[in-house]
């Protein structure tokens, strides 16, 4: 295991946010079944868009078909983004009241603009989120269709409501991890603070692939020791899959060179045990295959199972 770059992004576990609390956030992320793009939402919306939807739909969480299906209903995803007779702008169509509210500097570059995808994505993840999508998806579109408006437009939308989740429910298949995958996940989320230990496998310290071998052996399935080990061992997943809570995620400088592994959380973020002096935490996984992470490169992914 190398040690990677400081700049390995997706630290949450920092600051005064408790243990017991940053477990919590993984579990809700354990609990909710992995969406996987249908043909119908890879053919419709644009590649940027998919990981921008992705991304922002952890905001509350919620599922990120139903912001897709809103990017589609809207602006068909950002193709038809003019401004609206309502004065509504861009891919997510918001009112400058609205934005004004609810605006977010997505890609960090100084500006809030409805126009672009990379902020106006994850601020119509916060306004739905705000508006109760986790719990009442109707009424939330409803409401985020209205925006301003009177009672009147809450009864008109009803329709709205119906044809957006429609088309979320055309853009995604739900799949669950396994009970092993489940709580093997589990038991890494107990080690979160664990300090690094080179070759450590147990609670008094873990290095990487020892946090993956301890957490599946407790789920009863037996892994190889090593980074390398584990990713010849189990079953390799296509670039682009939709991970799921329980997959193995790699990184090194090749197949024959693997030096880095995490437990993929199913939410766009791994727990691992990166370096020394760093403890057990979460990280995000790259978006693609064969992207950079520190100082090595995402080779991908991994399916452990019973025949492992």
């Amino acid at each position: 295991m190398s040690a990677l770059a400081a700049k390995a992004i997706g630290v949450l576990a920092a600051g005064a946010v408790s243990t017991a609390g940053i477990a919590a956030v993984g579990l809700q992320a354990l609990a909710s079944p992995t969406i996987t793009a249908t043909p119908t939402a890879t053919s419709q919306i644009p590649a940027a868009y998919l990981s921008l939807y992705q991304a922002a739909a952890q905001r509350c969480p919620m599922p990120w078909t139903i912001l897709a299906a809103v990017g589609q209903e809207e602006s068909d995803q950002g193709r038809d983004a003019g401004v609206s007779s309502a004065g509504a702008i861009g891919p997510m169509q918001f009112e400058p009241a609205t934005w004004a509210r609810w605006g977010v500097d997505g890609d960090g570059d100084g500006k809030k603009d409805p126009r672009n995808p990379a902020d106006a994505i994850p601020a119509a993840a916060d306004y739905l989120c705000a508006l109760g999508v986790a719990k009442n998806p109707h009424n939330a579109l409803v409401a985020y269709n209205c925006g301003n408006s009177g009672p009147a437009c809450q009864t008109a939308s009803a329709g709205y409501a119906a044809t957006v989740l429609a088309i979320a429910a055309s853009y995604g298949t739900t799949t669950t991890a396994s009970p092993v995958a489940q709580q093997a996940v589990r038991v890494a989320l107990a080690q979160l603070g664990t300090p690094y230990v080179w070759g450590g496998e147990s609670t008094a310290g873990f290095d990487c692939s020892g946090l993956v071998q301890f957490s599946y052996a407790k789920a009863g399935l037996a892994l190889p020791r090593t980074a390398q080990e584990q990713y010849d061992a189990t079953a390799h997943l296509p670039a682009g899959v939709e991970l799921e809570p329980g997959d193995l995620v790699f990184f090194g400088a090749g197949k024959k060179a693997v030096e880095h592994v995490g437990i993929a959380l199913g939410d766009g973020r791994m727990i691992d045990a990166p370096h020394n002096p760093a403890d057990v935490r979460y990280d995000e996984i790259p978006a693609t295959v064969g992207a950079s992470y520190g100082d090595e490169t995402y080779l991908g992914a991994t399916r452990p199972t019973a025949t492992a």
